[in-house]
């Protein structure tokens, strides 16, 4: 395993465990099924990343290419973020579950100003096929989109240069004003941003 490949995975375990803290505070706060089983997934996925990268480790220090040092530092900071996985997918078991939150805690959560949507874009939808920097998205709607699933890959951190694509998964923040607006466009019922 290379340096590079070595940061790369670390960085995708980081990645996906924030991404995981935000849809399943979300999945809890918005009482939304959906975004707590997309939690599910990534830590399937983080599972077996974090396994790969152990095993990676472990081989390259058997082989002499990482000093045990090293190997070890990898492997504790795979650790750190697989429990920061494990602590998300707890949080979306509560939805899951159908645990009910005391009133109290339930409406301080929902005092936020910001909402975390998923939405699926449809083939008909005016964002399919275009460039997130071309339609001005976060602009025009409010809404900002931090992670697209499409099929069984990650784009986390999407940039202007990002495509949407019919069947994508976006997920986005943005005002609770925002939101039936942004779903009628992924949709395709509503055809101006």
């Amino acid at each position: 395993m290379s340096e590079e490949e070595a940061e790369s995975m670390l960085l995708e375990l980081k990645e996906k465990a924030e991404l995981m803290l935000d849809l399943a505070y979300s999945s809890v706060i918005y009482d939304n099924r959906e975004i707590a089983e997309e939690v599910y997934e990534l830590e399937d996925y983080i599972d077996n990343l974090h396994y790969e990268l152990q095993k990676l480790a472990i081989e390259d220090s058997n082989k002499g290419e990482l000093e045990t040092n090293e190997a070890l530092a990898i492997i504790q900071l795979g650790n750190s973020s697989e429990v920061i996985a494990d602590a998300a997918r707890e949080i979306a078991d509560v939805e899951l579950r159908d645990v009910e939150l005391h009133p109290i805690i339930k409406e301080s959560l929902l005092e936020t100003e910001e909402v975390i949507l998923r939405a699926i874009v449809e083939n008909q939808s005016i964002l399919n096929g275009k460039k997130l920097g071309e339609i001005e998205l976060a602009t025009n709607t409010g809404m900002w989109v931090f992670a697209i699933r499409r099929g069984k890959k990650w784009i986390y951190g999407p940039d202007k240069n990002t495509t949407i694509k019919e069947g994508d998964v976006l997920f986005v923040k943005g005002p609770k004003e925002g939101k039936e607006h942004f779903i009628s466009i992924t949709s395709g019922k509503e055809r101006e941003i």
